[in-house]
Order: C-alpha cells, then structure tokens, then sequence
C-alpha cells in the first residue's frame, strides 16, 4: 500500500494538473479539442487573452470567401492585437462552398436572393451564446466584424438582428444588390474600406447575369456609399456634413446628431482589398469610446 502522504500527494498533483489543462483550454481551444469548438450548426475557433479575468469582451471575426476560422485565426495581427487588449478572439466557420471536391475554402449564405443550406444570423448568435456559456464571454461586449464577404455578413445581421451584438466593424464588405430598403433599428456601425479596392470595389461590382448592377437577376456586390446612406437612414442621422478626422493611415468620416443615438463612422485608406495594419486597435478604440 501507498503511504498516506503519497496518496494525498498524487491527489493534490492531479488537481493541479486538471487545474493547468483547464487554464489553458481557457487560452485556445475547447476541451478536448485543442483547435475546433463545434455546437449544432457549425463551428468556431476561440483565444482568450492569457490570464484574463472573465467575463471578457470578444472581437468575433467573419473571414472571406474561400478562407475559415483557422485562416482567421492565422492573422496574427488583427487576433494578437485583440489579444493584447484583453479581448478574446472568436472565428467562426462558413460552410463548405459548392465547388464539387472542394473540402477546404469556406463561404456565408448571406445573400438574400439566393438563401445558403445553413440560417447563418441564427448560427453566430448561437457561436455567441455558446462562447459566454462555456469560455467566460461578457454578452453585452461582443462585438462583431469580417473581411470581404464576412464584412457582407456582418452587414447583413446587422441590418436583420441590431442588438444582437454590442457593435459592427466590416472591412471591405457591405451590402449587395439589390440593397436592403430599410434596416430593422439602428446599430453602432464602423465601416472600413480600401480606396483601391478593386474585389469589392467602393462603387460596386457585377460579377454575372447582366450588364448593369441594378438589372433584375444580376448577381452584383452593392455601392458601398448607398450602403453608407442604408446606415445613416437606420440611424435617424441628419443629412448635415460628416465630422473629419485622420487615425495613422485612415481617413475617417463620423456622422453626428442621428437620432438615434447609435454611432456610425467610416474609414477609407490607400491601400486594396485587405485588412490593414493598425484597424484593430482604430476599432476597439472606436468601441470602447461609444
């Protein structure tokens, strides 16, 4: 037989080591599953900011047409940026796109015209719910974002669903045509775009099925300053001059007095079809300022 000192030894050892583990599935990771959360309708990947106290607030971030949660999380930039203001990091996965044997790249159902195989407003917000019950997400600082296409989704829950994240920040993503009439309510919006975009360019796009973006049965990416006019409508903002100022690299436009009460900011910079260097902390800042 074990001495007793030995037994309450390996006890107290054993805790500690399930202590450890738990600490660190806290950091990335879901359990068991060091990579991959995975609820009913999909999966998310998640980090926490390493010895943070919970709850905590949360950038969850759509990637592109053709990437994953796994791309995103690879974006060390933006994810460690987030990391360092004590944000945890959350990215979600689209479905698998159509193309026959393509196994690996990823899209979002978003466009209204042609539903995708899974409800995607109902499945992030149960990305939402499941990160503030399992991985110590405050639920009222949640805010959402993405890229291209993501940057579209965002838009599109934003404009269907407007609480149910605290704040929205697309990047070189908004509406496509035919645009939304009108929005549900209005939200804290801050839209982010390159002024050399040529995937989603500023004016628009047809991708196929016409010649113009507004012929019935076109497929076409929407003008980002009439999705801009879509916000200050949702909002209640006066048609008044927008206020101006620069953030490093970024030219900002920010609409005062809307009625509502909500903020809604836009930023162009020079470059293209990308998320730029310094956007994380130009949105958390512009986030934590509301």
């Amino acid at each position: 037989m074990f001495p007793t000192r030995l037994i309450g030894w390996a006890v107290k050892s054993t805790a500690a080591l399930a202590m450890m583990l738990w600490a660190q599935a806290g950091v990335a990771g879901c359990g068991a599953s060091p990579e991959v959360c995975t609820i009913a309708a999909g999966s998310y990947h998640i980090e926490r900011p390493a010895k943070a106290d919970t709850p905590v607030p949360a950038l969850v971030f759509l990637h592109g047409f053709g990437s994953s949660g796994a791309g995103t999380m690879g974006m060390r930039s933006m994810v460690d940026a987030a990391l360092a203001r004590g944000y945890a990091v959350i990215a979600p996965d689209g479905v698998p796109r159509a193309a026959p044997g393509d196994q690996t790249g990823r899209t979002w159902g978003f466009y209204p015209m042609r539903p995708g195989p899974r409800d995607e407003i109902a499945f992030l917000q149960a990305v939402r719910d499941d990160a503030v019950a399992h991985h110590g997400v405050d639920p009222g600082r949640v805010v959402l974002g993405g890229f291209s296409l993501g940057g579209a989704m965002t838009s599109y829950l934003a404009c269907a669903v407007p609480d149910a994240f605290a704040a929205y920040v697309p990047v070189a993503g908004a509406f496509w045509y035919p645009l939304p009439e009108a929005c549900v309510g209005p939200v804290h919006l801050f839209h982010t775009h390159g002024w050399s975009d040529n995937v989603v360019p500023l004016e628009g796009r047809i991708l196929r099925g016409g010649t113009s973006l507004t012929e019935p049965g076109a497929i076409a990416q929407g003008d980002v300053w009439q999705a801009m006019q879509v916000w200050r409508a949702a909002n209640g903002c006066r048609p008044n001059p927008a206020t101006f100022a620069e953030t490093g690299i970024f030219w900002r436009r920010k609409w005062e007095g809307c009625t509502s009460g909500h903020a809604l900011e836009f930023a162009l910079f020079a470059s293209g079809h990308m998320v730029p260097d310094g956007w994380t902390d130009m949105a958390l800042d512009w986030f934590e300022a509301l």
